[in-house]
């Protein structure tokens, strides 16, 4: 089988199938007025609307705005996290005096800490990575506690029946055992740090997709607005396809997957 049909066989037909459906009702809906709001635009007119925001040169520099701070945010949290994780998963006395804290920390919803971030950072690009990095941080933090936790106990007796020592244990063997925990973690913090970088840009950063959503819902322009809301959704849905890509590349199919093994 070529990689092409490979890729077209990978390809959600119905799910797509589905989606075109309810755009369609959703534009009936709209143009037949069975439904009287009057901000709602169709899809049509959000398509006239995103034509408009490319022709203007508004979106490109929006959408790379957000894509930057998420990226930059998710990077730091994921050097944070898993450096964390490794030393709270590799080490039961800094596990059981640090997680009870990091546990109530947890717990406090991270939206909460934007309006007390404003007051400390101001309507600033730090005080939206400050935001990022903190929610990004924890979905990979947790995910590398438990990947290095459940390394099987017979892979780390290997390591001490073969005179390991205990960097070269961690680097050959529970590293790599715990890395589909960590990528998993990784996946989860990216898509939050997108979600938090708009939220932040929305009440506390002039710039990028959030801050320009809110300016199109203020100027009563629904049609960019929705056009602001989908430009969002496509740089999530893109990220977390690079990001699956990328990770399918590190971690290949097992043997008689369908990638490889027996024809």
């Amino acid at each position: 089988m070529s990689s092409r049909s490979r890729r077209l066989g990978r390809v959600n037909w119905p799910g797509l199938l589905t989606l075109a459906l309810l755009a369609g009702a959703w534009e009936a809906t709209v143009r037949w007025s069975l439904l009287d709001y009057q901000y709602l635009p169709a899809p049509s007119a959000i398509a006239r609307g995103a034509r408009t925001l490319l022709a203007s040169g508004e979106l490109i520099p929006n959408v790379l705005h957000t894509l930057m701070v998420t990226l930059i945010g998710w990077s730091i949290a994921s050097v944070i996290g898993i450096g964390l994780g490794l030393l709270l998963g590799l080490s039961p006395t800094a596990y059981r005096y640090s997680m009870t804290s990091f546990e109530v920390t947890k717990a406090i919803p991270p939206i909460t800490f934007v309006p007390a971030t404003l007051l400390i950072f101001g309507f600033s690009l730090r005080m939206e990575l400050v935001i990022v990095v903190y929610v990004g941080v924890w979905p990979v933090l947790i995910n590398t506690i438990g990947g290095v936790r459940g390394v099987p106990g017979e892979l780390l007796d290997l390591g001490r029946m073969l005179h390991m020592s205990s960097w070269t244990r961690v680097r050959k063997l529970i590293v790599p055992a715990a890395v589909p925990e960590i990528l998993v973690g990784l996946r989860l913090g990216l898509t939050l740090c997108l979600v938090l970088a708009v939220v932040a840009e929305m009440v506390g950063n002039p710039a990028g997709l959030g801050h320009a959503l809110v300016r199109a819902q203020q100027a009563l322009q629904p049609e960019k607005m929705f056009a602001y809301v989908l430009s969002a959704g496509v740089l999530g849905i893109t990220l977390n396809a690079l990001f699956r890509s990328a990770a399918s590349w590190m971690l290949p199919p097992p043997a008689g997957g369908p990638e490889g093994g027996t024809p």
